[in-house]
C-alpha cells in the first residue's frame, strides 16, 4: 500500500511496463513528491541504494491527464493501472486492488490536469550509457521524450548487478509467493508468512534486502527466493520480543520493527506500514503458538534451568 515517509511524500512498490507494449513488468519504487511536483520510481528504495544513485524513470505531475484503473484494457495484467501523459501510457501493476485504488486517487489528487495541443509534436531520443552502480556495470537504454517542453525520462531496458551480484532487472511475482523449492506441499513445517524485508547487518551496519520465511518455530532468511541455503536462522524459543522500532527516528528508516533475541537485535525495515504490522502480528502469534500465553523467553529459560539441574543457576 503507499504510505506517506517523514518527508510527506507518497511512497511504495508497483510493478511498470518500461519498455511500452512489451508485457514485461519490473518492480519498481515510486515516490509521489508533491511539492516536487514528479513522480520518480527507483530500483529499489533509495534508503537501501548507494548514496547518489540516480533514479530509473522520472514524470512531471503537471503533464499526466488522467490516472485510471486499466484492467479491462490490459486483461492479463492483474491490478493494472495506466498513468496518460499526452503521447505515452504508462502501465503500471498494484499489489492488490485496495493498492490499485489508492494509488490512482493519490496520482490524480496530486496531479494538475493539463493537456497538450493537437499541433505539439513528441521527440524521442534514445541513447545508451554504460553506468557504474553500486561497483557494478550494467547497461543501461534511456529515452528521452520531450512533450510540450517537458522532458520525461524513461530506461527502455537494463539489465545489471547489484552490489551481491544479483540481478536488480525482477519480473514481476505475486506477493508472498514462495520458492519454486519451498511450496508448502514439501514442508515438514508449514509457512506461516514470507517476503523480502531490509535488515540492518551485525558487524557493517549496512541495510541489505533479504527474503524472510516464518515458519512455526523459526524466522530465517534468505539471500533471495531463489536460495536453498538460509543465511541464518533464528529460533522462535530466543526471541525476547517484537515491536515497532522506538529508535526509527534515529535512523531515519521507514517501517522499521525489531526483533530482540538473547544474544543479538535484529533492526527489518518493511515495504510499508501494513508490511510492518503484519510481520509483527505474524511473529507474535507464531511465539504465543509455540510457548503458550503469557510465557516470555526469560521464564522459558527459567523452566529449562529448573527442570535441569546440570545447567549452573545464573
Amino acid at each position: 500500500m503507499p504510505y506517506v515517509d517523514r518527508q510527506n511524500r507518497i511512497c511504495g512498490f508497483l510493478d511498470i511496463e518500461e519498455l511500452e507494449n512489451s508485457g514485461k513488468f519490473l518492480r519498481r519504487y515510486f515516490i509521489l513528491d508533491t511539492l516536487e511536483g514528479s513522480l520518480v520510481w527507483y530500483m529499489d528504495n533509495p534508503q537501501n541504494l548507494p548514496e547518489g544513485t540516480s533514479s530509473v524513470g522520472s514524470l512531471k505531475l503537471t503533464y499526466i491527464s488522467k490516472v485510471s484503473d486499466a484492467t479491462k484494457l490490459r486483461p492479463k495484467a492483474e491490478f493494472c493501472l495506466v498513468i496518460n501523459a499526452g503521447m505515452r501510457k504508462f502501465y503500471l501493476q498494484a499489489n492488490d486492488k485496495q493498492d490499485l485504488v489508492e494509488w490512482v486517487s493519490a496520482l490524480n489528487n496530486a496531479t494538475k490536469i493539463t493537456v497538450p495541443k493537437s499541433g505539439e509534436q513528441v521527440a524521442h531520443n534514445t541513447t545508451e550509457a554504460c553506468v557504474d552502480t553500486s561497483g557494478a556495470m550494467k547497461q543501461v537504454s534511456y529515452k528521452t521524450e520531450i512533450i510540450a517542453g517537458v522532458p520525461i525520462i524513461t530506461t527502455t531496458q537494463e539489465k545489471g548487478e547489484d552490489q551481491n551480484g544479483a540481478d536488480r532487472s525482477v519480473q514481476r511475482k505475486p506477493p508472498g509467493q514462495l520458492p519454486y523449492y519451498l511450496s508448502r506441499s514439501n514442508q515438514d513445517q508449514s509457512v506461516i508468512k514470507a517476503g523480502y524485508c531490509v535488515k540492518q547487518g551485525g558487524v557493517m551496519k549496512n541495510w541489505k534486502r533479504r527474503y524472510f520465511m516464518l515458519d512455526d518455530n523459526t524466522l530465517s532468511y534468505f539471500k533471495s527466493d531463489m536460495e536453498r541455503e538460509a543465511l541464518r536462522v533464528i529460533p522462535l524459543k530466543e526471541v525476547n520480543k517484537v515491536q515497532e522500532c522506538k529508535q526509527s527516528d534515529l535512523m531515519m528508516r521507514d517501517n522499521l520493527f525489531e526483533l530482540v533475541t538473547t544474544s543479538r537485535t535484529f533492526y527489518i525495515q518493511s515495504d510499508s506500514p501494513e508490511e510492518m504490522h503484519g510481520w509483527i502480528k505474524a511473529i507474535s502469534g507464531a511465539i504465543v503458538a509455540q510457548r503458550g500465553p503469557g510465557r516470555s523467553a526469560a521464564s522459558m529459560r527459567q523452566a529449562r534451568r529448573l527442570s535441569n539441574p546440570c545447567i549452573q543457576r545464573d
